[in-house]
């Protein structure tokens, strides 16, 4: 999957939770832009990056030209 012709929401919901679970905006970012993408169901998508510590997964689905960042979930 091309992730360069698709452009990137980041829900509210999802970035609350990230915060929450200890993920910094900069390891969101790495982890949309350089992480694994494993893609599941019709129009969900998982984008994971391992860190030191943990594993970051932000879900997310597409809709028309865009990729809704739904939760970010951490894997320890």
């Amino acid at each position: 999957m091309d992730r360069t012709k698709y452009e990137i929401e980041l829900k509210r919901h999802a970035f609350i939770r990230a915060m929450q679970r200890g993920v910094t905006p900069d390891m969101i970012e790495a982890t949309l832009k350089g992480g694994k993408i494993q893609s599941f169901g019709k129009n969900n998508l998982k984008f994971q990056k391992e860190y030191k510590n943990f594993t970051v997964i932000c879900v997310g689905e597409i809709v028309g030209v865009k990729i809704k960042i739904i939760t970010i979930e951490t894997k320890r």
